[in-house]
């Protein structure tokens, strides 16, 4: 859930706090008057049990690793990446038709536990987890991406988001419990990434032409199944099941621009949390007076039509409160955060989180509270709810200062020891196994298409492009931006000048290796985009 493409209009109100106690701080995500004024204080005061403490659910994202080992000839390194068995075949600019050698065996699951099921991207169909899909023109998924089906580095133990996932699930066990001392939260982290597009983006309602669904953003298998963008996919059917607090973990795919923080495998973790009548308004002086729901009420930037405000701005302080806690507790008093009001298909009103990394803001969670909608949807209509999803990954990097999100997924033992240790909540600081140099090579070419033609321009996207340079270089591609544009004054024709950075993250790479890649690259962009080079 809350996709960074779904989320639209954020209003950054750039509030910068020391994580200390909730109370005093003013509104983290409300955009109009804060959530914790006079009215919303004296309804909260008196609400302490964990019934009006938040919940979390699950997001999740996912990764793989890239091993290559020291060599006396540098160049034998690269041939894997070089000479892929057979070499790229895109159709309409997606690496759809990279093939795998090799057969599938036998092992149907609707969880992603035990051996891994070997992937390939056929012909005519697609093998993911032992099923196969039929291919059409919507399959865009590459053999690169499927390798990493079925790694669940989540549940690797001692891997760094294993660590974090489980002092996410320590924290909620432990500081929310029913009523007979038993954990509050039921966590769910095997599930399948394989989900139908109904569940992705209908369940969620998200509409049929919202721009979140566009092949150039995910990874599909076919024209109704794909590789889920988010683990509220799964959201719907958990609450239809009977649960009402629950988080859930796993691996989310999602095509992205190339750079150390995005990469097209990471894993989300996403927490809700449903509250009764009752629930909500036990503890609240007067609560049996108060009511979830209202008749004839309108919408506004605070909450639902059919909500009641006092309903809302409880539900929204315990989501704070939740979350507040939780980052405290992974990071201690002295992380810089900020709040940003948002806006997502799924919830109203919507949140994101913020914190300071390597001097700049990233994100690493989205929350809100839940569109009535989807409970009624789901079989919860007398009950309101929270949720919210994070990434695993980017939380890592920041409590592990890990740089780059490249090496959730090396296999060198340099990296993988650092993190091996008896107590998941003692401190770690990731140390460098070196900071090998980068080597940066441009690429650019005119745009497919005639003067006043705008079919070639919309038959190239960025992301395309990043997904054929992941497909050539893979992990060994650092980051790709877009440096220079050209439109000549004459036939109309449009340039673009990318600057691609390679760098090994276990050696030096020469310019000689990198000239090689580059210069598959060159060719897979005129063969699969279109375009034509300029070098």
């Amino acid at each position: 859930m809350f996709l960074p493409s779904i989320a639209s209009s954020c209003v950054q109100t750039c509030r910068r706090i020391q994580l200390g106690g909730f109370i005093p701080r003013p509104s983290l995500f409300a955009s109009g008057p804060s959530i914790l004024s006079a009215p919303v204080l004296h309804l909260v005061s008196v609400s302490g049990s964990a019934h009006s403490s938040a919940l979390l659910v699950p997001q999740t994202e996912l990764h793989g690793p890239i091993v290559m080992r020291l060599s006396s000839n540098p160049l034998s390194l690269l041939r894997p990446f070089l000479q892929p068995p057979p070499p790229p075949v895109f159709h309409r600019c997606c690496p759809s038709t990279l093939l795998a050698n090799g057969s599938t065996t036998s092992c149907r699951r609707v969880s992603t536990d035990g051996p891994t099921c070997q992937s390939v991207v056929g012909q005519d169909s697609v093998e993911v987890l032992g099923h196969s899909f039929p291919r059409d023109h919507f399959t865009n998924v590459t053999p690169k991406v499927l390798s990493k089906v079925g790694r669940n580095l989540h549940n690797q133990a001692h891997h760094p988001l294993w660590l974090i996932k489980e002092r996410i699930k320590a924290h909620f066990y432990s500081a929310y419990t029913g009523r007979w001392g038993t954990p509050l939260f039921s966590v769910h982290d095997n599930l399948s990434p394989v989900v139908t597009v109904e569940q992705n983006f209908d369940s969620l309602l998200i509409p049929p032409d919202h721009p979140s669904r566009k092949p150039g953003d995910n990874y599909y298998l076919n024209r109704t199944t794909m590789l889920r963008a988010h683990t509220s996919a799964h959201q719907s059917e958990m609450v239809r099941s009977g649960l009402d607090a629950f988080l859930l973990a796993g691996d989310v795919y999602r095509r992205d621009e190339i750079n150390a923080s995005h990469y097209p495998v990471f894993h989300q973790m996403e927490g809700v949390r449903l509250f009764s009548s009752h629930e909500l308004f036990s503890k609240v002086k007067n609560g049996e007076e108060l009511s979830l729901f209202e008749s004839g009420g309108r919408r506004t930037p605070h909450k639902q039509e059919m909500h009641t405000l006092e309903a809302v701005k409880l539900v929204e302080f315990d989501l704070k409160r939740t979350l507040t806690r939780l980052v405290t507790h992974l990071f201690g008093e002295d992380l810089e955060v900020r709040w940003v009001d948002c806006y997502f298909p799924f919830t109203h009103p919507s949140f994101e989180m913020e914190v300071r990394f390597q001097d700049d803001w990233m994100e690493v969670l989205g929350c809100g509270v839940m569109e009535q909608e989807l409970l009624n949807s789901s079989g919860a209509g007398n009950k309101l709810g929270w949720a919210f999803g994070l990434g695993l990954e980017r939380l890592a990097m920041v409590l592990y200062s890990i740089p780059d999100i490249r090496l959730f997924w090396s296999q060198d033992e340099r990296f993988l020891k650092q993190f091996r240790v008896q107590d998941i909540h003692q401190p770690i600081c990731f140390q460098l196994l070196s900071k090998y140099p980068p080597l940066h090579n441009d690429i650019s070419f005119w745009l497919p298409g005639s003067r006043g033609s705008e079919e070639g321009r919309e038959s190239f996207t960025q992301n395309d492009f990043y997904e054929l340079v992941r497909s050539v270089g893979g992990d060994l591609v650092e980051k790709v931006s877009l440096v220079d544009e050209f439109t000549h004054p004459k036939t109309g024709r449009r340039s673009l000048c990318y600057r691609i950075v390679y760098r090994h993250m276990e050696h030096t790479l020469t310019q000689q290796e990198v000239r090689l890649i580059h210069q598959q690259i060159e060719r897979a962009a005129e063969v699969e985009l279109g375009v034509q080079g300029r070098y």
